[in-house]
Parts: structure tokens; sequence; C-alpha cells
């Protein structure tokens, strides 16, 4: 598989386009005015505390206070106070952990009036970005991320990642981190450490030590009054999308910035120095999604209705509470043996896509999807099966659970942003309201067009539609109408008709009957 990366910047906006095989799977924006994205860290102070919900409100300098639940205060919680005091006094000026005293952990069923008062300083890291009205969820169990490892401060637990499976894998990383470590740290070994040297793991883990060193001399020259303020930014999101997706599958970085060229290039000299070459810089003055076909992409993924191959699609629906998928087939036909093996195959189409668009889309928390009916153990065993392994490339951390009788799949995924939501419809030309985008028009011809030309039964197709849509199918030397010919070996005549709305189309066949 193909990896590239394509990178938009404007003077307000950076989007961020993973294709793989030339597919749109991941889309991302990083806007100047996002000053609260996952992994930050602020010195913050306490506000209303809760006792009956246990929790707190953290003013971080938002609009509406971030909400700090007990359980996310860490075990660690006096030693990190304790820690941030030495520091904002003057008395800690060691900041390695090595020389440190830790407290007692707090009690994991206590009540968090008994270690929290309004007013109070404490450092808390975003876990979950603001959505909609809700503020920012915070967490005082500080975490350093890199690109192997992710540092712990005040602990001294080595763990492994559950997807090193290999044991004697998972027993070399722990005894290389143990023996490399800081004191006063605990390390989380990331999936991407797997069959690393010591000599990258140990370089990863310094970077990481160095930004928590930072942090804490950042700290020391803020004076109390002057908080909330953020103490440590999460690296940039190209930086960090490199680091949490990168693998040897990549084969372009591509950018439209100069200074995202350099700051890329030296990002990866770090982390792998042989994929250096791969970073381009994109001069070209047609728009850089253009070129790569990414803004048809969009148009055509992310509306209410998704097509797939031969006529079926997804329905996507959203409520306050979750997301609701339903697999439809369309008028496909195919040679399926029977019934339940149609339902089958289109259902295995359906779970391929569905596992694109929730990573597309990040789409979190509850997601339902009415699958078509299976009435066989068997069949719904292949499908949650190919779920899961279609579902195994998502970063996002998520639970699937088995088909029902009835085809419903459920699906828990973390929600740490807001939801991308795209408008692919475009003001009516010809009256009124808004219809769909042209682009995704043209895909709904041509997929009718490859249902008809495969069944081969129809010697001629004419096409009958809106004038406009004619004359877009048939400009120039190599049109449209063209490249249908070359690739289907069959000549589609086109046929305008005034009397069509913008968005209709038909077909008919040598008899002149309508055919679909």
């Amino acid at each position: 598989m193909k990896t590239t990366l394509i990178i938009r910047s404007n003077a307000s906006d950076i989007d961020f386009a993973l294709l793989k095989d030339g597919k749109l799977t991941a889309l991302n924006k990083e806007s100047n005015e996002n000053k609260f994205s996952v992994g930050d860290i602020f010195m913050a102070k306490i506000g209303k505390v809760l006792s009956g919900l246990n929790a707190s409100f953290v003013n971080v300098g938002y609009e509406k206070d971030g909400f700090l639940h007990y359980h996310d205060l860490g075990a660690k919680l006096l030693s990190l106070n304790k820690f941030m005091k030495g520091i904002s006094t003057g008395k800690i000026r060691d900041y390695t952990l090595k020389n440190f005293k830790l407290e007692n952990d707090i009690d994991k069923h206590g009540s968090i009036v008994n270690v929290l008062k309004p007013g109070q300083h404490l450092l808390v890291q975003v876990v979950k970005e603001p959505i909609s009205t809700k503020g920012p969820r915070m967490c005082s169990e500080i975490s350093i991320p890199g690109r192997y490892l992710v540092l712990v401060p005040f602990s001294d637990r080595v763990s492994v990642s559950q997807k090193i499976e290999d044991a004697q894998e998972k027993d070399r990383l722990k005894r290389l981190i143990r023996s490399i470590k800081p004191k006063g740290f605990g390390v989380i070994i990331r999936t991407v450490a797997e069959n690393k040297k010591v000599a990258d793991l140990d370089r990863d883990l310094q970077n990481s030590l160095d930004r928590w060193i930072m942090m804490s001399k950042k700290v020391r020259r803020i004076k109390p009054s002057q908080f909330p303020v953020k103490v440590l930014s999460e690296l940039n999101r190209a930086s960090s999308i490199l680091r949490d997706v990168f693998n040897d599958s990549f084969t372009n970085i591509v950018t439209n910035d100069e200074d995202l060229f350099v700051e890329i290039k030296e990002y990866l000299r770090e982390i792998a120095p042989d994929k250096e070459s791969i970073v381009q810089l994109y001069k070209s003055k047609t728009p850089i999604f253009e070129k790569f076909g990414i803004e048809r992409q969009i148009k055509t993924s992310f509306g209410k209705t998704v097509s797939m191959s031969r006529g079926a699609y997804l329905v996507i629906e959203h409520t306050e509470a979750l997301h609701v998928i339903d697999v439809n087939s369309g008028n496909r036909s195919n040679k399926a043996s029977s019934q339940a093996d149609t339902a089958l195959e289109v259902n295995l189409i359906a779970a391929t896509e569905i596992a694109r668009q929730l990573q597309l889309r990040d789409m979190g928390g509850i997601i339902v999807i009415d699958f078509i009916d299976m009435h066989t153990a068997a069949h719904r065993q292949k499908l949650y099966d190919h779920l899961k392994a279609a579902m195994s490339f998502d970063k996002t951390k998520h639970k699937i659970l088995p088909p029902s009788k009835f085809g419903l799949v459920q699906i828990t995924r973390q929600r740490v942003r807001p939801e991308l939501v795209i408008k692919t419809k475009e003001p009516n030309p010809s009256g009124n309201g808004e219809v769909e985008a042209p682009i995704v028009l043209l895909e709904k011809i041509e997929t009718a067009i490859n249902k008809l030309v495969t069944s081969k039964k129809h010697d001629r197709i004419v096409l009958n539609t809106h004038p406009f849509i004619a004359a877009y199918l048939t400009k120039g030397a190599f049109s449209v109408q063209k490249k249908w010919f070359l690739k289907y070996k069959k000549w589609i005549k086109i046929l305008p008709r005034d009397a069509y709305q913008y968005l209709r189309f038909d077909f008919i066949n040598s008899q002149g009957k309508y055919i679909q």
C-alpha cells in the first residue's frame, strides 16, 4: 500500500489529506485560532469543585471552563503538585526527578473535595478538545508523547502496546527501556517501536525528556498571577500526524508551503533519515488539492449519502447522542448464487467504506450500523472479522460488538475533537434551494454507466441529461465521453434535454426505452 500525505497551507489554516493508494482516508484541518489541541498542557486554576459529580471545573483560558473528573487526576497528583510548587518557588531547580521524593498515591475511590480547592493552581493536559457547547476535557496525569515512546512523569512503570504480539519482542523492548529510562519517569512503548534499535529509542526518549525540562523552566518563569497559561504545546499538526501515522508505506509528502517543507524535512531527518527525500515542495499553479484529486473525493465522501460500487450506498445520519449508518444495496445485480451471498457481498464492501468514513470524518461516540440482514451465523462472523480488520488501521481507540440477528453492529469510538463536517451541497443554479455538487452527479452517472456496461444487456446506450451537464461531458479533444469510450470500450451517446431539471438523467436503449 502506497501512502501519500498532501499538506495545503493558506493564511489561516493548514489542511492535511492522507491518501492510501490514491484514496482519501483522513482529512485534518489545523486552524491558527485553535488554542486547545489534544496534548496541550496548561497551568490552570481550579474553579467550582462539585462533590456530587466528583469533578471540578478548570479555568484554562477558554470561554467555557474545562472539565476534570476525579478519575482523571492520576494517582500521583500529590507528587505533581509538590513538584510544581517547588518549581514556582525556586526550591526545585533539578527538573529530571532523579532526586525528587514522591508523595503517596491518592485514594482511587476518594472524593475530589479532599484533594482540590477552588482557586488552586494545577498542571492539566487536554484529552478532548472543546466540542459544541462543552469546554475541553482535562486530566492531570501528564504524558509527553514521542515517536516510539510516551514519557510519564512520577511513575516507574514500563508498559508495551498490546498491538505488539511477539512475547520475545515485548521482553526485549522492556529490558532496553528499563536500562535507559531516567529515574522518576515511566514509559509507554508504542507499536511503532517494534524492532527498533536502542539508539532510536534513546534519542526519542531524550527528546521527550527535553520537552519536559523546557516546560518546567517555563513554569519557573511565569508568575502565578499570569495563570491560566499554556506551558507546553502539542507538536504542530504536521509533526504530530507524522509522529502518529508515519511508516514505511509513505511514498510522498507534498506541501505548498516552503516553511512546512523545511520543517517536515528536519523532522524526518530525526525519525527516518532514509525517508527525507520523499518530501516535495509543490510549485504548480494548479491548486494542490485539485492536482491530487482530493477536492473531488471530498465532494463525494462527505454527503449524507455515500456511493459505493455497483449501485450500493450508505446513508449516514447524525443525532445528538449517536451516529446511524444504513447500508443499502440499491438496484444491485450480480452473479451471486443467492440473496444471502448478495447481502454478504454488499455488507463486506460497506464495512470497508464505513471504516474509511469513521476515520475520514473523525466520527466519535456511539455508531450504530444497520447492515443488510444476514440469517447465517457464518456470514455474520465473516462480516465481523472483516470489519475488525478494516478498522485495525484506525489509531483512535474503538470497540466493535458482533452483529445482532438483525444485522445491527454497534461501535464505540473515542471522541477527542469535533467531527469533521464539510458542506457538499451548492446553490441551485436553476432555482431556489440547494443541489448536490456537480462532481457528485457525475459520479452517479458513471456508476450507472459501469453497471449498464457490465451487465452486457444493451447494444446501445444513450444518456439523456441537462444541457449544462451534456456540454461538460462532451467538451474538449479528450472529453469525459471519450474517456468513457476508452475505459468501457463502448460509445455512450449523450443527448441534451432542455426539459430536464439540473440533477435528472436517464438512459435509453436502441428501442428508445428507458433502462436502469
